[in-house]
């Protein structure tokens, strides 16, 4: 296999299934009959690995890496399926902090031009079988597998896991969950499974209500991560990564119930490691010191409440570099923007990519100073020559827009 036929065949997935970075709400495919066929032409490997799974609005990726770190640094072997991927698709399946091998992925696309005709996976579920199929051909002591969309009908929650989280719930991707906070807890809920303890992080008591009820319906153990006391330091500096590290202590806990090896020089450990131990970016991402350059792909509203309240806390002026995708209430985000900046929106190169002249009424309304650009890549590269000593550079506002400036900027950076 060249890298040449490995591209082609990643690039061939992405036409031949459905995904929601090219299709939006199209490509999700509710219900778990799809999955379920498609695991059992593969033999079930969800059913031979150990699983973690972990739900929730915001967090997920931070929460299931640093309880990855934890488990690396008391010796275990561990799988991590996180999505969207930043730079390369193999990002989405890791083991021990190393990508899923390439050779792998093209084989297992290739099988998948021989499925039944009765089987025609979406991206999503396509990615979840190799995760699933992965981690079992490498024998790993545990998977953490993050929930792609919602809980209830994502295809993840097929597994059984030893024990979930669901960090939180916010109002994000309302035109399949729902519109309200109670329908979104919901659906989020929904992997709550018999007898399986549940993990909540969330602080709202209205959805704390509604993940016991669940609970409680499924003879599951309910444990609420805002009991624990936290302050451990972590490499993950958002100041919002506090609220997930309780909910990673409440794992842990969980864990050691199982009889899970885990000293508490692993966990403080797993915590100051997580980048070295998994990879793991994105997520108030220093990029570089000179000039201070941090991106963050916080992307919904709650989300991005926290990560500017953080920019508001340091005294510079900041060049914020921000792009949306087209199902993104722009004017929720409006009201949010940092205060003492310079704006430079561009339109993230994907098909979902919406460009700033759509919401250019929205940005005069807001009397900011702006920019427009066309890639991600031009707005950052005028940011960088009009900052100087002393300021800041932002770049977030979307998953694709972190990555589409990792893939550009980061090997040039190290």
């Amino acid at each position: 296999m060249t890298t040449k036929e490995y591209q082609e065949a990643v690039d061939w997935l992405f036409v031949q299934a459905p995904n929601y970075q090219i299709d939006g709400e199209k490509a999700y495919k509710p219900g778990l009959d799809n999955i379920t066929k498609l695991c059992a032409f593969f033999d079930n490997p969800q059913e031979k690995i150990k699983c973690i799974h972990i739900g929730g609005t915001n967090g997920k990726g931070s929460t299931s890496n640093m309880l990855a770190s934890i488990l690396q640094e008391a010796g275990y072997k561990v799988g991590i399926y996180n999505s969207p991927h930043l730079i390369d698709f193999t990002e989405r399946i890791k083991v021990n902090g190393k990508n899923c091998n390439k050779e792998f992925v093209f084989d297992f696309i290739t099988k998948l031009k021989t499925l039944p005709n009765d089987i025609l996976p979406s991206f999503f579920e396509f990615t979840t079988i190799m995760a699933f199929e992965y981690f079992y051909q490498q024998q790993v002591d545990f998977a953490i597998i993050e929930v792609g969309l919602g809980g209830r009908l994502d295809s993840t929650n097929i597994i059984r896991p030893l024990v979930s989280a669901i960090t939180n719930v916010q109002l994000d991707h309302q035109n399949i969950l729902g519109n309200t906070i109670e329908e979104i807890a919901r659906e989020k809920a929904g992997i709550i499974k018999n007898g399986i303890p549940i993990i909540s992080g969330d602080e709202n008591e209205v959805v704390k209500n509604i993940i016991r009820t669940k609970a409680d319906q499924n003879n599951a153990t309910f444990i609420d991560a805002t009991t624990f006391s936290s302050g451990l330091p972590s490499d993950l500096k958002g100041n919002y990564q506090q609220k997930n590290i309780r909910v990673v202590l409440a794992l842990t806990d969980e864990l050691l119930k199982l009889n899970v090896e885990i000293s508490e020089k692993n966990i403080t450990d797993g915590l100051l490691h997580v980048h070295e131990n998994t990879g793991f970016i994105g997520r108030w991402f220093e990029f570089s010191k000179t000039p201070l350059t941090i991106c963050d792909t916080a992307h919904n509203q709650a989300g991005l409440e926290q990560v500017f309240s953080q920019l508001n806390s340091i005294d510079c002026k900041k060049h914020v570099i921000l792009g949306f995708v087209n199902d993104k209430k722009i004017d929720e985000v409006m009201s949010l923007l940092p205060e003492n900046s310079t704006f430079y929106f561009a339109k993230p190169s994907i098909h979902r990519g919406r460009h700033p002249k759509d919401y250019e009424d929205l940005l005069i309304n807001a009397k900011i100073i702006y920019k427009i650009f066309d890639s991600v890549q031009e707005a950052y590269l005028s940011a960088k020559q009009e900052c100087t000593n002393g300021e800041m550079i932002f770049i977030g506002g979307s998953n694709f827009v972190v990555g589409e400036f990792l893939e550009k900027n980061l090997e040039i950076s190290r």
